[in-house]
């Protein structure tokens, strides 16, 4: 479910659960608010944003459960204005608990400089529809490639 006017949904929108909670995720960073996030997982679930090592995770291994979701939050999300979704594809069968989804998220800074970050994004989630694994495939220079200044 979308409760926010910072999320365009142009994809296939119905109850699959995994788009659901999808939905539910871009919401809760849209609004800037992490209880609401950690809710939307379950609490051993494994966060890779993206996929192999990065700024973000350094190894590779993703972020585990609740505490390592909570710091990606603290070092990826906390620092960021305010995020735009824009979801323009879907797929998610409808026998399975998974969906990707393909979009860009432009994130903006407290200046008024911005980064778009196009990306693919996997959710799998468990029997209670928490998510029990986000994979987000993007390439962190193409991200900073695409920064502008105010």
């Amino acid at each position: 479910m979308i409760t926010s006017d910072a999320i365009t949904w142009k994809a296939p929108n119905d109850d699959h659960p995994a788009r659901a909670a999808s939905q539910r995720s871009y919401s809760a960073v849209a609004k800037g608010d992490l209880e609401e996030w950690l809710t939307v997982y379950a609490e051993d679930a494994v966060l890779e944003d993206p996929v192999g090592p990065s700024m973000f995770d350094p190894e590779g291994k993703g972020h585990h459960g609740h505490d390592g979701i909570r710091a990606f939050w603290n070092l990826a999300i906390e620092p960021i204005e305010r995020f735009e979704f824009e979801i323009y594809e879907s797929f998610a069968n409808p026998e399975s608990n998974t969906c990707a989804n393909i979009g860009r998220i432009r994130t903006s800074f407290a200046d008024g400089s911005h980064t778009t970050t196009e990306l693919i994004m996997v959710y799998v989630v468990n029997d209670d529809g928490r998510v029990a694994s986000m994979k987000a495939y993007w390439e962190p220079e193409r991200t900073m490639a695409s920064f502008t200044q105010a």
